[in-house]
């Protein structure tokens, strides 16, 4: 594996956090801005750093808060009480977060900042404030929005029949993607559905937007997350077991859907993926566990393929039989992901969450034994964005 050379500034992650959820809602009614603090302050609580050591703040988002979204970083640096010298306020969906991972390694590699927070925060489910209305009708959204294509089911939708059509792929082995990672929910005390289902059941579950049905789909939930990066050297002086991150890589494609180059090929995960890979220095053979964005079923399969997991339209038959579940050959999604843990608008933070407490070995019953190396994906948008972090605990 790929190691900067002898006396780089080696980025590591060396706290995380991210806060209880009651049925999906945050246990007492709070703001984004709160709840992003209280998972701010419990991560570098548990890395042993101030507030005030903070000097580089990313963060994206901020569902609930109108006009917050325009200057993310300043918002949640006033709350804060903190003048960071690095911001990032980089929105590119759910995978915004590793992305942001990307931006903070190569800031701390060159000594733009010393310590990096990275925020997300969501009070969605408790404001009700997601539904399918759909995306504002306008620049190019005005080509879709006004047409009723719900968002952003719809447009996955599209990519899962398109996927059926050229592939043979079915609505059973779409299943299998969340009847797998309710099997590890249910390993999870704080994920949000841990009751078991099978394929029956998803199969059974109401019609969202065809192919796609309700336990093809991610939650709805509130939620806040926050990861803390620093140097090795500066882990090594707190005492903290770091997480290091060997490789990084991110793309974007398209905004609406019928701009998508391949309905049924994740172009964005391939270059990210490939690009992270390359600057790790590994195969896919070295990755022990992986944590892959699942708005919905259809982004598990396009993702293993766009990553190299399997070939192009093999991704049903890749994760039958629960391959992906605990006791599979390939542990995956081992929170519970989007469709059981939780979703508060964007996910990919508490992807890097879960590897994190994966590679420290803190994850009880559902600790992948042995978990050295990790790939996060996240997905942004409608199959828009993606980004990849490989990380490691050596």
């Amino acid at each position: 594996m790929a190691r900067p050379a002898s006396g780089a500034r080696e980025p590591v992650i060396v706290g995380v956090a991210e806060l209880p959820l009651k049925d999906g809602k945050v246990l007492t009614p709070m703001s984004p801005l709160q709840v992003q603090a209280r998972a701010a302050h419990a991560a570098l609580k548990e890395c042993g750093i101030p507030m005030s050591e903070v000097d580089g703040l990313l963060t994206a988002g901020m569902w609930g808060m109108p006009g917050a979204g325009m200057l993310p970083t300043v918002t949640l640096g006033e709350y804060l009480g903190i003048q960071p010298r690095f911001m990032d306020g980089t929105n590119i969906g759910g995978s915004a977060f590793e992305s942001h991972v990307g931006h903070a390694a190569t800031a701390i590699a060159a000594g733009q900042c010393e310590v990096a927070l990275i925020t997300y925060g969501s009070v969605q489910k408790s404001d009700r404030s997601r539904n399918l209305a759909g995306r504002p009708a306008g620049l190019t959204m005005q080509f879709e929005a006004p047409w009723g294509l719900p968002t952003p089911v719809g447009g996955y939708a599209i990519a899962a029949m398109r996927h059926m059509h050229e592939f043979g792929t079915t609505s059973e082995q779409l299943a299998e993607v969340a009847v797998a990672t309710r099997k590890w929910a249910g390993l999870n005390p704080a994920a949000m559905f841990r009751d078991p289902i099978t394929v029956a059941d998803v199969l059974a579950s109401p019609m969202i937007s065809d192919p796609l049905h309700l336990l093809d789909s991610c939650l709805v939930t509130d939620g806040a997350g926050a990861l803390v990066m620093t140097t090795a050297e500066h882990a090594r002086a707190l005492g903290v077991k770091p997480v290091y991150v060997r490789g990084h890589g991110e793309s974007q494609t398209h905004w609406t859907v019928a701009t998508m180059p391949d309905a049924a090929r994740l172009l964005p995960a391939e270059v990210a993926g490939r690009n992270a890979l390359a600057m790790a220095g590994i195969g896919l053979d070295a990755i022990d566990v992986v944590e892959l964005y699942d708005s919905f079923t259809i982004t598990v399969l396009l993702t293993l393929e766009a990553l190299g997991f399997c070939q192009r339209g093999e991704g049903g038959p890749f994760v039958a039989g629960q391959r992906t579940a605990p006791g599979g050959a390939f542990p995956m999604n081992t929170s519970g992901g989007g469709l059981s843990y939780c979703h508060p608008g964007m996910l990919g933070i508490f992807l890097l969450i879960e590897a994190v407490r994966q590679l420290r070995g803190e994850c009880g019953a559902r600790q992948v034994p042995g978990a050295k190396v990790a790939l996060v994906h996240g997905t942004g948008g409608t199959l828009s964005s993606g980004a990849t972090c490989i990380l490691a605990n050596h």
